[in-house]
């Protein structure tokens, strides 16, 4: 199937062959008819399959066959839990639109709002956003949503896992009740269904894939090893086996900043990236890790969300994640657009149940080595790791009082939530 068939309009046929384009993907042949037919859609697809182009190019089609309205009003708002993620929609917006009279902007926080306040007085047809920063401008009266025609929720699994429900339905009663709604997923779990319930109406449902299995293009591997090693594995991996482009996985924000301590220390360059990290700091680690200046990018969960890192050749898991369904967002990042891709666990004697529970929703074994001289500790407990309990490793240094009575007063304002993440502010966003 081409393009032209699904519908679009030449202008957006000319963006699309420009990206050098010619075949939709699965999610985009799934997505894209019902949404220029103008029904609700509800899309389980991972980053990495098309999904963005599956929401924007029947958005931008359906806005550029309508009446231009005065001073450009927000009509379509489309909203992602991360800031990394907005930014790359709107560049993808700003792509497919290039043909078009129409205009886009993006707001998130971690920045200066004056230039986006700039950006919104200039009046906007398409807005990306993420939920804190919407909710700040809106309050401040520098933008309207009461022109939406289009609300897009992207990712909204995440949204949910990060606490932002409460934002969610306040955004919701600042749009329309008459318009067309897009929700795109990762997986269709109780809470996502319960989500939709409240947003869409007679939806049609989409799956680019089958619901939560790994990449099959994707070698996996898992190395048993003891937890106080783990540091000297990974360092052994990477230098041993010349990779030039790693994506590590920890499960802390200290744990993520310990580690590029020590891969600094070993002659490997490194940068981390997640919720503490400032804006300017995020882009400049992604940009050096995207430009080849920077070897290793060691990130959480929730900060490498998103994240679109073409022809990634390696993702470690230096702890594996407490929910099965993170370890196959994680090991997305690689095997994408048919390009093999290979995914490294590093697992502990605490974290055996977390990989018996992966193993059992991707309907595997994932074969295991142990490396001499880092075999794992034969008197080490296997007791899972409680949640927010440390899992670095032993040399990690403790988290201090700050971080931990700010955990706690978020606790007070939000449900919990399933990574020791979570959002660090929440208009931080």
């Amino acid at each position: 199937m081409s393009f032209k068939k699904l519908g679009l309009s030449d202008a957006l046929l000319k963006a699309i062959d420009k990206k050098g384009y010619t075949t939709p993907s699965p999610i985009q042949q799934k997505a894209i008819p019902p949404v220029l037919e103008g029904k609700d859609v509800l899309a389980s697809a991972q980053t990495g399959t098309g999904k963005t182009a599956g929401f924007t190019l029947p958005t931008l089609h359906i806005l550029s066959q309508g009446t231009l309205l005065r001073n450009r009003p927000v009509r379509a708002l489309i909203l992602t839990p991360t800031r990394e993620l907005a930014a790359q929609v709107y560049a993808n917006v700003k792509e497919y639109s290039e043909f078009l009279d129409l205009r886009s902007a993006v707001i998130f926080g971690g920045v200066n709002q004056k230039p986006q306040i700039a950006n919104l007085k200039r009046g906007m047809d398409i807005l990306v956003a993420t939920p804190g920063r919407l909710l700040d401008l809106h309050n401040q009266r520098f933008l309207s949503l009461d022109k939406v025609e289009i609300f897009v929720l992207d990712e909204a699994d995440r949204m949910l896992d990060m606490g932002f429900l409460r934002d969610i339905e306040r955004i919701m009663k600042l749009i329309p009740s008459r318009r067309q709604n897009l929700m795109f997923s990762a997986t269709f779990s109780k809470d996502i269904k319960k989500l939709a319930n409240g947003i869409l109406n007679n939806p049609v449902q989409v799956e680019a894939t089958p619901e939560n299995t790994a990449v099959e293009v994707i070698e996996q591997k898992v190395y048993r090893v003891a937890k106080g090693l783990k540091t000297g594995l990974v360092i052994k991996l990477i230098t041993e086996g010349n990779w030039q482009q790693v994506l590590v996985f920890t499960r802390t924000k200290h744990g993520a900043n310990n580690l590029c301590k020590k891969m600094a220390a070993a002659g490997i360059s490194a940068a981390a990236i997640h919720g503490n990290k400032s804006q300017g700091a995020r882009t400049k680690a992604l940009a050096g890790f995207k430009g080849g200046t920077v070897r290793v990018l060691v990130a959480t969960d929730i900060a490498a969300r998103g994240l679109d890192i073409p022809l990634l050749p390696h993702v470690v898991n230096f702890e594996i994640p407490n929910i099965a369904e993170d370890y196959v967002h994680r090991i997305g990042r690689t095997g994408r657009a048919g390009a093999s891709g290979e995914a490294i666990s590093l697992v502990s004697a605490d974290e055996t149940s977390y990989l018996r529970d992966i193993q059992k929703l991707i309907g595997m074994k994932i074969p295991m080595e142990i490396i001499e001289g880092f075999e794992p500790d034969p008197n080490a407990s296997t007791a899972p790791i409680k949640q927010g309990q440390r899992s670095n490793s032993r040399s990690s240094a403790p988290r201090s009082k700050g971080n931990s009575s700010k955990r706690a007063g978020d606790a007070k304002n939000r449900k919990p939530k399933r990574s020791s993440e979570g959002r660090s502010n929440n208009r931080g966003n």
